[in-house]
């Protein structure tokens, strides 16, 4: 891992390196989105089959063999191991239970003149969610889009799922029976969010579509952004920890493992107030690094993007903190707190030495589909909030209008357009 020192005259630009990532879209990947979306868009299920069977090594003849309904989702979840059945139940109850917290309700107001103002909340009625099924599964993904839907209110949760060479994951299905999907697709990649936005003669088009992907399916959601919605495009995952000495060096090594082993454009970074710590985390990762499965790409990711940094105290490590604006930062410090007040900036703070990150990937209840690459300084996780609207009301009294008319007229005309005046001017009693 890089080592970087904020007394250095060059941090801020060592800094601002480290940070550095290409998120340009690639126009290779942008031209063939751009044919399969426009081919779904024309020939609908067929494209989606044919594009099924070529990328995901499938056989499928009609739409129906890429279809899965509740049953087929509660049969997975009856297949699998007590054990796993409780994890889920217990992880998706926290999760709802979380997001429930967040659901914004209706609210109106009157002026002195009886005039009537508000804000109506309405859930969107039908939502896409995207799940991995390359090389990895993920069921938790799962439950983080679409339990905060199913919170909002939408009536329809359709999920999509690569199902390379057909294998279905039986732990993801069962998620999507946890979570309450109303229909699975075994489809991925841009044909699928082509397939969500668009609609095809069997797969419903849905108002927003959610969940991580690769660079096609990340450069799709891009290009249908406008059709419908979507919750973000993602970057690499990354992690920020900032320890004060007083945590166990072994477990701070493993929570920057935890992101790192994600891929090997994954970010981890600690910074520390005392060399001595650091060069204890270091030699702990030394150590554990030979137990990792994964070590390959936890070596890469830290090679690559991973650091050290050497903070004078923890006020200069908070500020640090507020310019990375990290997906997942811990404040393994004491009082935690008090720090986190310090904190604008970051998808979600993870708070005390016992708070692992990987608590918040799975059950802790805060959603963990979090904004990357900086983008926390304008952003905010998804939630319960993304799968609602919100409209105005209003509805204006007699009185009322004699006063707003007036000040809409001049308004109108200051603008030249003459109609906007006259509408407010014809409710005018004088």
């Amino acid at each position: 891992m890089k080592k970087l020192d904020t007394q250095s005259p060059d941090f801020q630009a060592e800094l601002k390196a480290l940070l550095a990532f290409e998120t340009a879209q690639n126009p290779e990947i942008d031209r063939i989105v751009a044919d399969i979306c426009a081919d779904v868009q024309k020939r609908g299920d067929a494209a989606l089959i044919e594009y099924t069977n070529r990328f995901d090594g499938t056989s499928a003849q009609t739409i129906d063999d890429l279809i899965l309904t509740q049953d087929d989702l509660q049969s997975a979840f009856e297949r699998l191991p007590e054990n796993i059945q409780i994890a889920l139940k217990t992880a998706a109850r926290r999760v709802e239970s979380y997001h429930k917290h967040q659901k914004m309700e209706s609210w109106t107001y009157e002026d002195e003149d009886g005039t009537l103002l508000g804000q109506q909340i309405t859930p969107l009625d039908r939502v896409g969610i995207y799940v991995p099924g390359g090389k990895a599964a993920y069921p938790s993904s799962v439950i983080m889009n679409a339990m905060p839907a199913h919170v909002a209110g939408v009536k329809e949760i359709i999920m999509v799922v690569p199902t390379p060479k057909g294998e279905r994951n039986d732990i993801v299905l069962a998620a999507a029976f946890v979570a309450g999907v109303t229909k699975v697709f075994t489809v991925g990649g841009a044909q699928a969010v082509a397939a969500l936005a668009y609609g095809t003669e069997s797969v419903p088009q849905v108002d927003k579509i959610t969940g991580p992907g690769n660079a096609f399916v990340a450069a799709a959601k891009r290009r249908v952004f406008g059709v419908v919605g979507i919750d973000m495009v993602a970057g690499p995952s990354e992690i920020l920890v900032i320890a004060d000495g007083t945590t166990p060096a072994d477990w701070v090594a493993m929570d920057l493992f935890s992101q790192a082993e994600h891929d090997e454009i994954a970010q981890a970074i600690l910074i520390g107030t005392s060399q001595a710590y650091l060069d204890e985390v270091q030699t702990a990762m030394n150590r554990l690094i030979e137990t990792m499965p994964r070590r390959a790409i936890i070596e890469a990711s830290l090679g690559n993007r991973g650091a050290m940094i050497l903070a004078k105290d923890l006020d200069e490590a908070c500020e640090i903190a507020n310019y990375i604006s990290p997906e997942h930062l811990e404040l393994s410090v004491e009082n935690p707190q008090e720090w986190a007040k310090k904190i604008r900036h970051a998808g979600a703070i993870f708070m005390g030495r016992y708070t692992s990150e990987s608590l918040g990937d799975y059950c802790a209840g805060p959603n963990h589909v979090l904004p990357t690459s900086r983008t926390a300084r304008f952003s905010s996780p998804l939630g319960t909030y993304d799968f609602q609207k919100r409209s105005s009301l209003i509805q204006v009294s007699e009185q009322g209008a004699q006063k707003l008319g007036k000040t809409a007229s001049v308004l109108a005309h200051g603008e030249s357009l003459t109609a906007h005046a006259r509408a407010a001017e014809f409710r005018l009693k004088d």
